[in-house]
């Protein structure tokens, strides 16, 4: 009997629960009332429960009429996103966006991106992954996203295309109470050399038995930039960070900015860019997000840690 239902009978079902009666139901769908009152007593029949209790002046919903409500939304939300979706396809908009992000990139800037995507894209579902070095790459390569905003780092194989959108501070801390935090002027490497560096490791194999940023004899390698900050803030050794996500830690003093010989005075620049093939280009989606976070760097002050989007023309 369930096979029997129809978008029609729904609609009718949560028209009526939405304005209160079946006359302003009929109102809204712009049918006779007796069409309203036979579509939900069709459901019903189909469902083998009542949902109205029409004993009284107004009807109103049975204890599995409220139960089901959820459930009859769900299902006419879930054709509309169908719709949506395959309207998009129609014009080219991607099914489904999937991208592969840095992990040195902002994720607050990422957030502002995606919350206007969601309006403009409703129909398209966003899946992002966050990774570091080579395996923000590797996605790409093997076509699993459509494009990774990573850094420019010398890893990226023949056949892609790299477009500059912005850059991030990279800095050297250590903990307060490290023996590097107390040293006066710049650090020679090595002294450098002496200490622990803690570094973050490449999960894929393209970086492999490469090193970039690593001056100490000793390291110790994480996968994770946040297993990497605690560490740092524990003191167990020195390393390099996006400034953005140490900021408060340098503020509060938990964490000290190292001022490193032959090095750039508050850190050195790291550019990001938009990778992808040469051979399948974002499309519209994620063409636009590539794009409005150009607008986001063309819009961020001289020495700002993070973009700055400007509101995302319509």
């Amino acid at each position: 009997m369930l096979d029997g239902i129809s978008l029609d009978h729904l609609r009718a079902f949560l028209a009526a629960v939405d304005e209160g009666s079946f006359s302003a139901a009929a109102r809204r769908l712009r049918r006779t009332q007796s069409a309203v009152s036979e579509s939900i007593a069709t459901l019903e029949g189909h469902l083998g429960v009542g949902l109205f209790d029409r004993s009284g002046r107004y009807p109103r919903l049975t204890p599995q009429g409220a139960v089901l409500v959820g459930d009859a939304r769900q299902v006419l939300a879930g054709v509309d996103g169908l719709k949506a979706r395959a309207k998009g396809m129609a014009t080219g908009i991607e099914a489904e966006l999937a991208a592969v992000i840095d992990v040195f990139f902002p994720i607050d800037v990422l957030a502002e991106v995606a919350r206007e995507f969601r309006g403009h894209f409703a129909g398209t579902p966003l899946r992002l992954r966050v990774e570091a070095l080579g395996a923000a790459i590797e996605p790409v390569l093997d076509g699993r996203v459509s494009f990774a905003v990573t850094s420019a780092l010398p890893l990226h194989p023949a056949g892609l295309v790299a477009e500059r959108l912005t850059s991030v501070r990279l800095v050297m801390v250590a903990a307060a109470d490290h023996p590097l935090a107390a040293w006066p002027g710049p650090i020679p490497r090595e002294e450098l050399a002496r200490h622990i560096q803690l570094v973050l490791t490449d999960r894929s194999a393209l970086s492999e038995g490469r090193d970039f940023g690593v001056f100490a004899t000793t390291t110790w390698r994480l996968a994770d930039l946040f297993a990497k900050h605690a560490f740092l803030l524990n003191g167990l050794g020195w390393g390099g960070m996006p400034h953005h996500t140490v900021a408060a830690d340098i503020a509060a003093g938990r964490l000290v900015e190292l001022a490193i010989d032959e090095m750039p005075t508050g850190g050195a620049g790291i550019p990001m860019s938009a990778v992808y093939r040469a051979s399948d280009p974002p499309g519209p989606a994620g063409r636009w997000v590539i794009e409005r976070l150009k607008d986001c760097e063309r819009h961020t002050p001289p020495g700002a840690d993070e973009a700055v989007c400007p509101p995302a023309k319509v």
